[in-house]
């Protein structure tokens, strides 16, 4: 479970909640294979780091 950045803060940049957790699912599962972390953020969780990019806007999410 995430608790920073929260659920509210992520969907006021990605509105669609479908969107956003399949999204940032995917991207937790490409770091989780060895892909870089966009942000320095010292995190132990894929989720969380994903979470973070989405956040600070460093992935976007094609419909």
């Amino acid at each position: 479970m995430i608790i920073e950045p929260t659920m509210t803060s992520l969907l006021k940049k990605i509105p669609n909640k479908y969107s956003l957790v399949v999204g940032t699912a995917k991207r937790a599962r490409q770091i989780s294979l060895g892909s870089p972390r966009l942000t320095n953020d010292k995190v132990e969780s894929d989720v969380t780091a994903a979470s973070l990019e989405v956040d600070k806007e460093k992935i976007v999410f094609k419909n």
